[in-house]
């Protein structure tokens, strides 16, 4: 009498759905790391144009468009023009203006008082 034979995992289908499951997850992990204002910065207050305005006072990096990930709720409190040059030394980033560094980069202050670069 034959001993009936063991597929291997791979074959079983196994193997393909942990795969899937896998990559799932990695995806998943990387979408929360891109998050604007994630981590220390608090998450985001508000829009201010394409900007997005940090609970800590800062700016976001992200090169996404806050009006368009936020959606409706952009357009609650917000500004809708973009940051623009500070004419009176006030780089607040809240304010909505930026100071000019002496290379040329553009920068806000953050509530605690550090510089915020803005995106290119």
């Amino acid at each position: 009498m034959r001993t009936p034979e063991i597929k291997p995992l791979v074959q079983q289908g196994w193997f393909r759905t942990a795969f899937v499951i896998a990559g799932l997850v990695i995806s998943t992990a990387s979408e929360a790391a891109n998050t604007p204002c994630s981590g220390s910065k608090g998450g985001i207050d508000r829009c201010q144009g394409e900007t997005f305005i940090c609970r800590d006072g800062s700016v976001s990096g992200s090169k996404k468009s806050c009006t368009a990930t936020m959606g409706a709720a952009a357009l609650l409190g917000a500004a809708p023009e973009n940051m623009t040059p500070s004419l009176s030394g006030d780089c607040s980033c809240r304010s909505g203006k930026f100071c000019i560094g002496s290379r040329g980069g553009h920068y806000c202050l953050s509530d605690s008082g550090k510089k915020s670069y803005l995106k290119k």
